[in-house]
This record gives C-alpha cells, sequence and structure tokens, in this order.
C-alpha cells in the first residue's frame, strides 16, 4: 500500500515537472502561436502588406528608437529572423529585405515591464495595422506598423528564458502617429 502511494507520489511530482518545463521553455504562449499566420517574413509583410492587414504575425527584433505618443509607445525594430522555438537570431546575411525595419505600437507604454530597455532582441506578436487608414501621413515609409499583442524580451546571453509582457487593452482603438513619422 505505501509503497504504491510513493509511485504515485513520484509520478505526480515527475508529471508536474514535466509541465512546468514545456510551458517554462516556450517563447511564446500557443494561443498566439495558432492565431498568426505561418510563415510570416519582413519580406512578405512588406512586399504584400495588403494580404495580412488586421492579420495577426510573429516577427523578431532589435529595438532601435522610440517614440513617445501620449500614453502610446512606438518602438521602431530591426527585424531579426526567428528559429523554429521563436527566437529571434541575427541575419547571416545582413542585407536585402529581411535586415530591415518595422514599427509596434503599445498603446499603454506604463504597462511594459520596468526592465523591457534592457531586453537585447525581442520577440513580437502583432496585428498588422492599415497604415492609411490609422496613420495617413506615414506614407513616405514603407515599414509595416504592428499593434502589439505580445513581447518576449530577451537579454544578452539568455539561452532559454526571457520576460514577456502582453497587451490587456482592446487592440482596435485608434492610433496616432508621431511627429516623428510625419516626414515633416
Amino acid at each position: 500500500m505505501e509503497a504504491d502511494l510513493n509511485v504515485r507520489r513520484t509520478r505526480t511530482v515527475a508529471a508536474v515537472l514535466w509541465l512546468s518545463l514545456l510551458v517554462g521553455c516556450s517563447s511564446l504562449p500557443s494561443r498566439y502561436v495558432q492565431q498568426a499566420e505561418p510563415g510570416v517574413t519582413l519580406t512578405s509583410l512588406t512586399e504584400s502588406p495588403g494580404s495580412y492587414q488586421g492579420k495577426t504575425v510573429i516577427l523578431g527584433g532589435v529595438v532601435v528608437d522610440q517614440k513617445q505618443v501620449d500614453e502610446r509607445l512606438w518602438l521602431h525594430l530591426k527585424n531579426r529572423p526567428l528559429d523554429k522555438d521563436y527566437r529571434p537570431h541575427r541575419p547571416t546575411v545582413n542585407a536585402g529585405p529581411e535586415a530591415g525595419h518595422y514599427w509596434i505600437v503599445v498603446s499603454n507604454a506604463s504597462a511594459l515591464p520596468h526592465h523591457w530597455r534592457h531586453w537585447a532582441r525581442v520577440t513580437v506578436v502583432g496585428r498588422v495595422t492599415d497604415q492609411k487608414s490609422i496613420v495617413p501621413s506615414i506614407e513616405t515609409t514603407t515599414e509595416p506598423v504592428l499593434t502589439l499583442l505580445f513581447m518576449r524580451g530577451w537579454t544578452m546571453g539568455q539561452a532559454q528564458q526571457g520576460s514577456a509582457w502582453e497587451e490587456s487593452v482592446d487592440a482596435n482603438y485608434l492610433l496616432s502617429v508621431p511627429e516623428g513619422l510625419h516626414g515633416e
């Protein structure tokens, strides 16, 4: 009887540890992987932006600039291709469309974790925004704009774990254009 109880306890502990390992090692929540358009790259997004309007995509990147507009934060990212585990890496070639940039819009910048500026690279889940309807004067750029839904940050040298942020406000709110994007 006692042996059976010990076996059950061991199996329960093993199952909990296994589940923790699976959840802890995942770089993205499965619901975003299921929602996202499969195989989207910055090249495909740039070449055919109309076919992705309103759709969820997953990209990698490095934050190179930021613009604060009211409570919204516009982050300018240099693209970093993702591996099969959705971790961003330096591209093998630093030229061409995959070496480009894109924008993500965070509707409530104060909700980001205080240490997000220390992230060396990020995995971004965002909804492709129609630039002309939301930001009419952004016509001078061909860079895609995403409304941020989820972001996982990776610090320098971090192999497995990063920290994450998830949008908790309705992503359908209208956005305004930061002055630096007008091309004035």
